[in-house]
């Protein structure tokens, strides 16, 4: 069982099933999104439970795809698209221990310029790579 919540606790969730290992996502969006890079694990849709979620916002960028954020205290939170087998979650919002490590870079040409990339994790320019 994993849970975590937002800095207000305006949403809280919990989960039971694995979680992925961490991926780094460096695209513009995520970066915009979090203010560095998304760092993120991810699971089944279905095991992910919300126990609060009156300030849960959904922002849709571009058609398909949505970001999860607190509209009080602005934490980001999840990420999930059309078509895809999974919702992400960022892993700063898990309470700890997550047990969880970062194994994955993603869309690292778009990484910011003063970001130092984690030797010897995977890493993929974009995504499919």
């Amino acid at each position: 069982m994993w849970s975590g919540r937002c800095e207000c606790g305006g949403v809280r969730y919990e989960g039971v099933g694995p979680l992925r290992d961490v991926f780094n996502c460096h695209c513009g969006r995520c970066r915009r999104f979090t203010g560095h890079h998304m760092a993120a694990t991810a699971t089944d849709p279905q095991s992910l439970h919300l126990l609060a979620a009156a300030t849960l916002t959904w922002y849709s960028p571009v058609a398909g795809v949505q970001y999860g954020f607190c509209s009080r205290c602005g934490s980001s939170l999840f990420w999930r698209a059309d078509g895809v087998d999974h919702v992400s979650i960022a892993a700063g919002t898990l309470d700890r221990p997550t047990g969880l490590r970062t194994t994955a870079a993603w869309w690292v040409a778009d990484a910011a310029d003063y970001h130092v990339r984690q030797p010897g994790l995977v890493e993929h320019q974009r995504d499919g790579d």
